[in-house]
């Protein structure tokens, strides 16, 4: 059969290290030899969770109900999209009417091309491989991981077209609006993160369908209305997608169900599924922070601060992991987690002068935060806070975003034409015109992460109400992401390739 697991053998809440549950004198540990250990409570599944041998398939329902959905949402954004989305004429030279806004020709023109392929790649792989760390998810959950995408993308056009594109009746969209679009799929799959394994598709579906709705208003709220600065996502991606799934999972929660469930370990293909991940975090992810930043001749700090960035908080893990957990050799999603928190931190602060050492600074101190939060925060917020978080986005993508929003409050509060050289009308065009002081854009920066972690939390507990609903609940005889199968004796058995289902 290949490559067995026990079925005893799970891991906590924590994506860092491995914990034995307990197993009987007759379970598979104890037959193989190996020496069970306390860890922290099991994780309960919905789709590619822990299901034991005597469960039925879906029903035919269960099976047809996300075909159903999807073809429903499907429908309703062609029309939409037929009714109100054309090309912008921005991007057509000669086309462009002086009854539109063509103020942005030139940002929305070939140089944003390239950006919005790296930009793509990186929400499809880079984030989608973040949530393979299991190896009973595996490719499943990267499969889930493109229905979100696919989905929010459209959603995102839509949305924020009505907000920043609607002239004459239309929306006008272009390269930028697809760029803008990304940065919502990406809050969708971090906020997803946080419910892994506990939802079905339809409700990860609708997840999504309500995060990026409150996502675009968020956004449209800080960065248009408040004038706050924020081009790679601190708060607007980061902080708000990571609040938002986790209070999601706290309104999911279902105490009986985590009595009873186990969760699966994290093995060879989940070390694969982050060496391809973090590679490509490492490649496309200063794009995505440097994508919606003012092009031209001017030095691309936002790359050039985002790589020191995830450098220094790569070095991070390497010094204290060891220290707080006894293996000698970190795993390479501690690596992957290191470099998203690097570059989350940067997402609020890389256009602004950080200056190189300022990076390596906020990097390091961001890439402390996942070992510590996996030890010590994760363990507390489901004993203490019973909220659930599969992928840990309260370590990888929250705090250091909250970090970042802190970092980029100072910094504009530092700022100043001199310091700028001519580049505060890019970052702070209020400031640089003189409508608004120093100290007031500071306060505005700061304002952005309550008023995010507010909606995140009205929203996520809205969320989580809907997603309760009777018929969407998942069930736990749903197999719609498991790798593996049980045998009669409780132990688990690598599937053959091509056996893995979805549905």
């Amino acid at each position: 059969m290949g490559h067995n697991r026990c079925r005893g053998f799970r891991v906590g809440s924590s994506r860092r290290g491995k914990h034995w549950g307990r197993a009987g004198p007759g379970s598979c540990v104890h037959r193989r030899g190996l020496r069970p250990q306390s860890g922290f409570p099991p994780l309960p599944t919905g789709w590619g969770g822990f299901l034991p041998h005597n469960m039925s398939e879906p029903s035919v329902t269960s099976r047809l109900r996300l075909s159903g959905l999807c073809f429903l949402l499907q429908t309703l954004t062609i029309l939409l999209f037929a009714a109100f989305v054309r090309f912008s004429p921005e991007s057509s030279p000669g086309l462009c009417s002086q009854s539109l806004n063509c103020s942005q020709r030139n940002q929305d023109s070939g140089l944003q091309h390239p950006r919005f392929w790296d930009v793509h790649l990186q929400t499809l792989l880079g984030f989608g491989f973040l949530m393979a760390f299991l190896s009973r998810y595996g490719p499943g959950s990267v499969a889930i991981s493109i229905l979100v995408v696919a989905f929010a993308i459209q959603w995102a056009v839509l949305l924020q077209g009505f907000l920043h594109q609607f002239w004459n009746g239309k929306i006008h969209m272009g390269a930028q609006s697809m760029v803008r679009a990304d940065f919502g799929a990406a809050a969708a799959l971090i906020s997803s993160g946080a419910v892994l394994g506990r939802v079905s598709p339809e409700q990860t579906l609708l997840l999504t369908l309500l995060g990026v709705t409150l996502f675009t208003l968020n956004e449209y709220t800080l960065l248009s209305l408040l004038g706050v600065s924020d081009s790679g996502g601190s708060v607007t991606v980061h902080t708000f997608g990571a609040y938002f799934g986790l209070m999601v999972s706290r309104t999911l929660r279902q105490p009986h169900r985590e009595q009873r469930e186990g969760q699966q370990d994290t093995g060879h293909q989940a070390d694969v599924f982050a060496v391809v991940g973090t590679i490509y975090l490492w490649i496309f992810w200063p794009s995505f922070a440097s994508a919606t930043t003012a092009h031209g001749n001017a030095e691309p700090w936002a790359v050039l601060n985002t790589y020191f960035s995830m450098a220094a908080s790569t070095m991070a893990t390497f010094i204290l992991s060891p220290v707080l957990y006894e293996e000698s050799t970190l795993r390479m999603v501690q690596i992957q987690d290191a470099t998203v928190a690097g570059a989350a931190v940067m997402g609020m602060a890389g256009e602004m002068l950080v200056t190189p050492f300022g990076a390596l600074i906020a990097g390091f101190l961001a890439g402390l935060i996942p070992p510590l939060g996996f030890r010590f925060l994760t363990p507390f917020l489901h004993s203490r806070l019973k909220i659930q978080d599969t992928c840990g986005v309260h370590n990888i993508h929250g705090l250091p975003g909250v970090l970042g929003a802190l970092l980029g409050t100072l910094l504009a509060a530092l700022a100043t034409a001199d310091a700028y050289s001519g580049r505060l009308e890019l970052v702070f065009p209020r400031v640089a015109r003189g409508s608004r002081t120093r100290t007031e854009q500071a306060l505005l920066q700061l304002s952005a992460l309550p008023l995010s972690l507010l909606l995140a939390a009205l929203g996520g507990c809205l969320t989580g109400l809907v997603l309760r609903i009777k018929g969407l609940r998942s069930a736990p005889t749903n197999r719609y992401l498991q790798n593996t199968e049980v045998d009669e004796e409780g132990c688990e058995h690598r599937k053959e390739p091509g056996t893995s289902t979805l549905v």
